[in-house]
């Protein structure tokens, strides 16, 4: 497809992309808002629980490598469309599961939809927009994961107490269709656009892809996202259960006070954390990391006192600086996967990072926090396995400045070099 865009087109190619990775995320935690109505159904301990929270992310990891090189060698949104079509049909069908194993796999199902949208709808945004404002445009997109989150806890808690958890199964699950037929007639930009060159074929090659598991930027930022991950996956999977045991409230308030909480936060983290991102970006080239980095260590004792603190005029605003600062790396972040990647293995690349953070983060920490649980026989110790995983990604984060400048400079290097050989093939993207 041609290199050029209207601007009408972009605009709604990223709200299309926003709305997807929004409806993506009500369908992820609608369920751990349901849990212990679920829990209580199927007569599950936590352990068992957090199979149910890690399913869809087990399966969407180990597919996302695959969609990755789909997404590199064949048209983008007719992954992005089919993934959204079958993940919202496994949520309608999650609604109908008759028993422990149905509900795995009507979740894993899930999971493999997601896969098809994931490695693929960063990589649009980056040939949509230059990397000067790849920061602000991936915040946009992914501040649909607070507001999201948010609403599917909201969602899940006031339909779940009223009408059961399949009721808000079957509610999370609808819209999805509608927005993945639209998403067929997305416009298709042409990779290497954002960084003002074109190509017009572009041959995937497995050797650019595995190099970036030499690219130290990309691998640290890969480990940093897997610390941010685990804790996170492990306080949204949790945060509910862990209110209404330890804390008191209602499941409903629980849900419906932790969902507020988390839009707030959400979108003042992740708009802050990308308009940071660029902002510092004209002073130093590792100002992507140093955000990401500092926000994650800055979030710890902000959490460890939301873990702790009796009253909920304490608690509360506790939580939510800490989230604050956790969603301040979202946009940032996740511009570090796209400027160190050449275009044509982008989805590859953040395919590869989506099956390392989810295994090593929100894969085990359900899991792991639910069996902590069992094994100490308390939530509230369980939980503090997220400030562990928040101070090794601050870490892995801050390691990586060093040499993010260098290899974001040597990518736009090889694209230069490309467009002065084959001077012909190309023409301005802008």
């Amino acid at each position: 497809m041609s290199g050029a865009v209207t601007r009408g087109q972009a605009r709604f190619a990223v709200a299309l992309l926003f709305g997807v990775n929004f409806l993506n995320y009500i369908d992820r935690y609608v369920i751990a808002a349901v849990l212990p109505l679920i829990q209580q159904e199927f007569r599950l301990d936590d352990a068992r629980a957090g199979y149910v929270l890690s399913m869809f992310v087990l399966v969407y990891m180990a597919a996302s490598p695959f969609t990755g090189v789909m997404g590199d060698r064949w048209p983008r949104r007719y992954l992005v469309g089919s993934g959204v079509l079958l993940w919202s049909v496994a949520t309608i069908a999650t609604g109908f599961a008759s028993s422990y194993h149905h509900l795995l796999l009507a979740r894993s199902f899930i999971g493999v939809g997601e896969a098809g949208f994931g490695a693929v709808s960063p990589t649009i945004i980056s040939d949509l927009f230059p990397k000067e404002r790849r920061g602000r445009m991936l915040a946009f997109f992914f501040v649909a994961i607070p507001v999201g989150s948010a609403l599917g806890y909201i969602l899940g808690g006031a339909v779940g107490a009223h009408h059961g958890w399949r009721a808000a199964c079957f509610l999370a699950g609808a819209p999805g269709i509608v927005l993945g037929l639209l998403a067929f007639g997305m416009v298709e930009p042409a990779r290497g656009r954002g960084d003002g060159v074109v190509r017009e074929e572009h041959r995937f090659e497995l050797r650019p892809a595995l190099e970036l598991l030499r690219n130290r930027s990309y691998v640290l930022t890969m480990f940093g996202m897997s610390g941010m991950t685990f804790a996170l996956g492990g306080m949204a999977s949790w945060m509910p259960t862990f209110l209404s045991r330890v804390k008191g409230l209602s499941l409903d308030a629980a849900n419906t006070g932790f969902g507020a909480l988390t839009v707030g936060a959400g979108l003042i983290g992740t708009f802050l954390g990308g308009w940071l991102g660029d902002r510092l970006l004209r002073r130093t080239q590792s100002a992507y990391l140093l955000v990401s980095g500092v926000g994650m260590l800055l979030a710890i004792p902000f959490a460890y006192v939301g873990f702790t603190a009796a009253r909920p005029e304490v608690y509360l605003p506790a939580f939510f600086v800490a989230e604050v600062l956790v969603f301040l790396n979202t946009g940032p972040a996740n511009a570090v996967f796209v400027n160190v990647a050449l275009p044509e293995v982008r989805a590859t690349g953040i395919a590869m990072s989506i099956f390392v953070y989810h295994l090593l983060g929100d894969v085990p920490s359900p899991i792991l926090i639910g069996k902590a649980s069992v094994w100490t026989g308390s939530l509230q110790t369980a939980l503090l396995l997220t400030l562990a995983a928040m101070a090794v990604s601050g870490a892995f984060y801050l390691s990586g400045m060093r040499t993010l400048g260098r290899d974001t400079a040597r990518v736009q290097e090889i694209l230069t070099e490309r467009e002065e050989r084959h001077a012909p093939g190309l023409h301005d993207a802008h």
